[in-house]
This record gives C-alpha cells, sequence and structure tokens, in this order.
C-alpha cells in the first residue's frame, strides 16, 4: 500500500513540476525544491500515519516545516501556488484511500492545468522599475513605459519619487504582446528573386 502511494505521489509530482511548471515558467531551482518538499511531506505524514507518534512530536515536524518562508519578493504569487499544491499532494497521497487519493491528484493536477494555462489568461508580467525621469502626468508615464517594455501596461504603482535624484522607483504589470505570426508550411511565398528585384 505505501509503495503504491508513493508511486502515484512521485507521478504526480512529477507532472506539477516538470511538466505543468517548468515548461510554462522554466526555472529549474524551484523544480527542485517542490520535489523535495512533496517527497518531505510524504515521508513525514506517512510515517506519522503508521506510527506510534505521539500529537507533541507531529506539532514538532511541521512546526520545522513552518520556518520555511516563501518570500513574495523572490517568487511569484503564481510559484506560491505550486508549493501549497505540491504539499497537498504529499499530504493526500500520504494517508488517503487508494480511490480518494488518485482521485484528488486527478482534481488537484487538472485545476492547476486549467487556472495557469496561459490562453485562459493574458501573458501578463510585473517589473519592478527605475527611471532616470520624474513624470508628473500619468498618461505621459504610461506611453513611456510603454515605450520601454514594449507592451501594454495594465496596473503602474509608484512606490518612489526622488526629486533630487530625478528618479521614480515603480511596480508595473504590462502585457506581453503574442509572438509574431509564423508563415505556415503550405502557404506560398514570392520568388528571390522577386525580393531582390529580379524576374
Amino acid at each position: 500500500m505505501i509503495w503504491f502511494a508513493l508511486a502515484v505521489d512521485l507521478a504526480a509530482i512529477t507532472v506539477l513540476s516538470y511538466v505543468l511548471y517548468f515548461r510554462r515558467h522554466g526555472r529549474r531551482d524551484l523544480v527542485l525544491a517542490y520535489v523535495a518538499l512533496n517527497v518531505g511531506i510524504f515521508a513525514v505524514v506517512a510515517m506519522m500515519a503508521r506510527q506510534e507518534v505521539g500529537l507533541a512530536v507531529g506539532f514538532g515536524l511541521f512546526g520545522v516545516l513552518s520556518i520555511l518562508r516563501l518570500r513574495s519578493d523572490l517568487i511569484s504569487q503564481g510559484e506560491i501556488g505550486y508549493y501549497f499544491v505540491a504539499i497537498s499532494l504529499g499530504l493526500v497521497n500520504a494517508i488517503a484511500p487508494p480511490l480518494v487519493m488518485v482521485g484528488l491528484n486527478v482534481l488537484l493536477l487538472g485545476v492547476l492545468y486549467v487556472a495557469g494555462h496561459p490562453r485562459l489568461l493574458p501573458r501578463t508580467q510585473r517589473r519592478i522599475m527605475t527611471l532616470d525621469v520624474v513624470h508628473e502626468d500619468p498618461l505621459a508615464l504610461r506611453q513611456d513605459l510603454e515605450g520601454r517594455l514594449r507592451g501594454k501596461v495594465r496596473h503602474v504603482e509608484v512606490t518612489e519619487v526622488d526629486y533630487v535624484r530625478d528618479l521614480m522607483v515603480l511596480d508595473v504589470r504590462f502585457q506581453v504582446p503574442p509572438p509574431e505570426s509564423v508563415p505556415r508550411t503550405g502557404q506560398r511565398t514570392r520568388p528571390l528573386a522577386t525580393l531582390w528585384g529580379g524576374r
């Protein structure tokens, strides 16, 4: 039973970290963090569920896990969501019955796939920017940012303005333009001679 649960857990965290997260976001360091956290949670909860472990020991183990700090300046809120799903998979797979375990794995991974799909939400990014100019006009600020970022600015928050050094610090959310369309294989193209002015 424990080996089946471990196999399901390893399959689920592989899908989460490598298929869903890495192919969309590309951060190798967080892939290792998700796998290590999931397997660690699974081992701890499986031991507590199958051994005579006191309540104080259980709280102590989860107190150690609570020391892990998810700093918002290093990872995005979406990546924190992957953290919580990785923890949930470890908990579910360690204690749930087989049918419930498989069903919850499919549910968690399916919701994460749909919620984080690029086609569901616009392609947005966040930047903390420091400009060497102070814009008093919000419209001029937005136009300047869109020219620098080459995208549609959705939200701008001014966090600091320094009139002495003539700079301002901004928290910018902007939409990434879609990639340029590539001609299809069957699409006709003009001959090279025509492009070069020949016949």
